[in-house]
C-alpha cells in the first residue's frame, strides 16, 4: 500500500472517529482544533495522556514515517522526541505549554533528569582524589561526560575540554587568563555589532589596559559585512570574538571564513557557541578554532554547567584563573605548581551531577542525530517565518538567508512586553525585552523585541497556535 493510501485511510478514519473533517494541514489552530485534534494524522494529534492527565501534545505526522530530510536519512520522530520531555505534558493558564523560549534555556529529557538523580541517590562523591568505590565511580562519570563533550565539539584530546558554569564563565575564563597575559596596550580586539552582552562586557574590561575594541558591523539582514570585517583586521589584532549563532537575530554567521581571515593576521579567535551547539554540528577541528564556549542549559542539560574548549597549547600556556583545590601538583607556604590543562582551570570542587546531566543531554543528541535536528529546525524556522509575514504590522528583526531557531520581532502598536504577556495567557512561552543584545537591537532602532525561539521538540502546530495568537493581538 502506498503511503498517499495509507495516509488517505488515517484520515478518513479520523473523521469517522470524531464525526467530521479533521483539520486540514496548513489550517491556523484554534481552541476547537486543539481540543477535537485526531488520534492519529498526518496534521495533528492528541496526547493521550496518564489517567487524571488532561494536557494535550501539539504534534504533527504520528501515524506516519518521519519525512526524509536533505541529508538523505530519516527525519525527527517528534511523536517520540516529545515523549521524553515530561514538562512538555503539562498545561500553563489552562492552554498546552508551547515552549518557544529555547534561546533562554531548553527543557530537559528523562535520561537528564535520571542521570541526575542517579548520581545523587547512587554514587554521589566528590572525584579524583578518594581511594573508596564512590569515588571512583563519580570520577570516571566526570570524566566520561568530559570525553563526550570531546566527540560533540569534534575535540583532539579531553585535555581540551574544561568544565565551566556556562558561556559565560568560559568567555570570562579565556578573558582573563589569556587576555590578561596576551592583549597589551594598544591591541586590538574584534567584536561583531550582534554578540551577547556575555561576549562584549568581558572584554571591555581589557581596555583597562590600553586595548581597543573595534566593532564588526551588520547589514540590515542581520548579517556580518565580511568586506568591513577584513578592512578592520590588522597586524594589531590579537582577539576575534564571534557569536555562532545570534540569539536575538538567529543569524548563522560564517565562522570559518572569520576565522581563516583573523588567523591570516595572527590574531586568536573566540567562537560564542551558546546558541550554535544546540542547533548545528560543530567540529572545532574542521573550523581551527582557538576557542568554543557553550552553555548545557541550552543544550538540554543542566544549568549551571558547560565547556570551553581552548588548543591544547594554548591552556598550556594561559595562567590559572582560579586557584584553590584540585588544580594544583605542590604547595607550600611559599609557593605553588599548578596541574596541567583542564585541572589547571577547575579550582574547587565543579558541578559534577552538571557535568554528568550534560554527558547525557549530549549523548541524548547524538542518538537522536544533530543532522536530523539541525535540518528540523531549519525547516521549522523557514516555515515560521512564513507564517509570521501574515500577521499585520509584524516585522521581523534578522532576515539573514542563513538563519535558524531564533526569530525576533515587533507588532505595530503593541509592546513586546504586552504581546509577551498575553501569549503567556494562551500557553505560548516567549521572551521579550533586549535579550543582552542592546547593541544589535540599537542597530534596528529598538531597545526590545518579542522572541520566539524553537528547538527539537517544537513542531508545526505550535507555530500555526503561536500564528494564531499574534492574529488575535493583531486585530
Amino acid at each position: 500500500m502506498g503511503n498517499d493510501s495509507l495516509q488517505m485511510i488515517i484520515r478518513l478514519a479520523n473523521e469517522m472517529y470524531r464525526g467530521g473533517p479533521v483539520r486540514a494541514e496548513g489550517e491556523p489552530m484554534t481552541p476547537d482544533t486543539i481540543q477535537n485534534a485526531p488520534l492519529v494524522s498526518g496534521a495533528g494529534v492528541r496526547y493521550d495522556p496518564p489517567a487524571g492527565d488532561t494536557a494535550y501534545y501539539f504534534m504533527p505526522g504520528y501515524g506516519a514515517a518521519p519525512a526524509a530530510g536533505p541529508y538523505g536519512r530519516p527525519g525527527l520522530d517528534l511523536y517520540a522526541v516529545r515523549g521524553d520531555f515530561p514538562i512538555l505534558r503539562q498545561r500553563v493558564n489552562g492552554k498546552p505549554l508551547v515552549w518557544l523560549d529555547n534561546a533562554a534555556t531548553t527543557q530537559k529529557p528523562q535520561c537528564v533528569l535520571d542521570a541526575l538523580e542517579r548520581y545523587y541517590s547512587e554514587y554521589n562523591s566528590n572525584i579524583h582524589r578518594g581511594a573508596h568505590t564512590l569515588a571512583r565511580i563519580a570520577t570516571r562519570a566526570y570524566e566520561d561526560a568530559r570525553e563526550t563533550v570531546r566527540s560533540f565539539l569534534g575535540a583532539g584530546s579531553a585535555e581540551e575540554i574544561v568544565f565551566v558554569r556556562g558561556a559565560t564563565e568560559a568567555i570570562n575564563l579565556v578573558t582573563e587568563s589569556y587576555g590578561g597575559t596576551h592583549i597589551a596596550k594598544g591591541d586590538e580586539i574584534l567584536l561583531t555589532m550582534m554578540e551577547h552582552h556575555s561576549n562584549i562586557v568581558p572584554w571591555q574590561k581589557l581596555k583597562s589596559r590600553g586595548a581597543v575594541i573595534k566593532v564588526v558591523p551588520i547589514n540590515d539582514r542581520g548579517e556580518i559585512i565580511l568586506a568591513d570585517y577584513e578592512k578592520l583586521l590588522s597586524p594589531r589584532t590579537r582577539m576575534v570574538c564571534i557569536a555562532h549563532v545570534s540569539n536575538v537575530l538567529g543569524t548563522i554567521n560564517p565562522i570559518k571564513t572569520m576565522i581563516e581571515m583573523a588567523h591570516h593576521h595572527g590574531a586568536r579567535v573566540l567562537i560564542d557557541g551558546a546558541q550554535g551547539a544546540p542547533h548545528l554540528g560543530v567540529d572545532v577541528g574542521a573550523l581551527d578554532a582557538d576557542f568554543y564556549a557553550f552553555s548545557g542549559h541550552k543544550v538540554y542539560g543542566p544549568t549551571g554547567i558547560g565547556a570551553l574548549y581552548g588548543k591544547r597549547e594554548l591552556l598550556e600556556e594561559m595562567p590559572p584563573w582560579q586557584r584553590g583545590g584540585g588544580m594544583i601538583r605542590e604547595v607550600s607556604m611559599e609557593d605553588a605548581a599548578f596541574a596541567s590543562p583542564p585541572q589547571k582551570f577547575e579550582a574547587g570542587t565543579g558541578h559534577i551531577a552538571g557535568a554528568v546531566g550534560l554527558g547525557a543531554a549530549l549523548d541524548y543528541i547524538h542518538r537522536t542525530g544533530m543532522n536530523r535536528v539541525e535540518a528540523h529546525e531549519r525547516e521549522l524556522t523557514a516555515y515560521a517565518i512564513e507564517q509570521l509575514y501574515q500577521v499585520p504590522g509584524l516585522h521581523i528583526i534578522g532576515t539573514a538567508s542563513e538563519k535558524t531557531s531564533v526569530i525576533s520581532f515587533v507588532l505595530d502598536g503593541v509592546s513586546p512586553e504586552r504581546a509577551a504577556r498575553y501569549l503567556d495567557q494562551e500557553g505560548i512561552a516567549v521572551r521579550a525585552g533586549h535579550h543582552c543584545a542592546m547593541p544589535a537591537l540599537r542597530r534596528y532602532g529598538l531597545s526590545s523585541c518579542v522572541r520566539a525561539s524553537l528547538g527539537l521538540y517544537n513542531t508545526m502546530d505550535e507555530v500555526d497556535w503561536l500564528v494564531h495568537a499574534l492574529l488575535n493581538i493583531a486585530r
